[in-house]
């Protein structure tokens, strides 16, 4: 059985990766990534859901402890993803952004479950009071983890591979370096803007200045109008 310490150990060197941000702030956005950019896939592929073709991509960064993203994982998505995935206008990538070991972990289980990605990240959302915030998480998040098809065995053996925790390592340190992530959820469309929270309006005109639409009331400015700093720890939610 893996121990908190365990998890710790060999699933967060990430940390120690991520404590080695603070030494550089990146600088402020004067505009937007490119699309180019900002639809680089990481050494584990995208997991996408929707048509390739679509005319929005609507990309998000998250953590799995993070209540902000589990809020619109169980209230918001089911909405998008009838409204708008499965219409064909909108091709949806979540992207990992571990806050803590404990998110580390529920992505390294969603990555070991395969096509069945979606089915964890959507499990591990729906019950995150009961593994996340509990006083010893791992026997929780393990009961979660065996209701989806894992043994005590498959999770051990997904917890220690360092291939998948360095692919989620490298999309988190990518998105704080080159597009300024430092709290979750934040949200990019179509590379042209990036926002705290969230704004169904963005489908219907995706332009520069969507981000000045009314959002979550959780909601802080647009990201390209602000100066990120990884000065301070990423977080979940906003500030103003």
């Amino acid at each position: 059985m893996i121990t908190r310490r365990k998890l710790c150990a060999t699933a967060l060197g990430f940390l120690a990766a991520g404590t080695g941000l603070a030494g550089s702030a990146p600088p402020a956005f004067a505009q937007a990534p490119s699309n180019e950019e900002l639809m680089q896939a990481g050494p584990l592929g995208e997991q996408a859901l929707g048509n390739a073709e679509a005319p929005v991509t609507l990309i998000e960064y998250a953590s799995m402890t993070c209540s902000h993203c589990a809020n619109f994982a169980v209230k918001v998505f089911p909405v998008l993803k009838s409204r708008y995935i499965d219409a064909g206008k909108v091709r949806y990538i979540l992207r990992e952004f571990p806050l803590d070991p404990l998110a580390a972990a529920g992505f390294m289980l969603a990555r070991c479950a395969g096509d069945k990605y979606y089915d964890v990240t959507d499990a591990l959302f729906q019950t995150q009071q009961k593994w996340a915030f509990a006083r010893d998480p791992l026997p929780q998040l393990l009961a979660v983890a065996k209701q989806l098809g894992f043994t005590e065995q498959s999770f051990d053996e997904c917890l220690a591979n360092q291939k998948v925790l360095d692919g989620i390592d490298w999309v988190r340190q990518r998105g704080a370096e080159k597009f300024g992530v430092n709290s979750t959820p934040t949200f990019f469309i179509k590379g042209f803007s990036a926002c705290r929270g969230w704004a169904e309006p963005a489908f219907a005109r995706p332009a520069p200045g969507f981000c000045n639409a009314k959002i979550q009331e959780n909601a802080g400015p647009p990201l390209h109008r602000r100066r990120s700093s990884i000065h301070a720890p990423a977080r979940c939610g906003t500030s103003q």
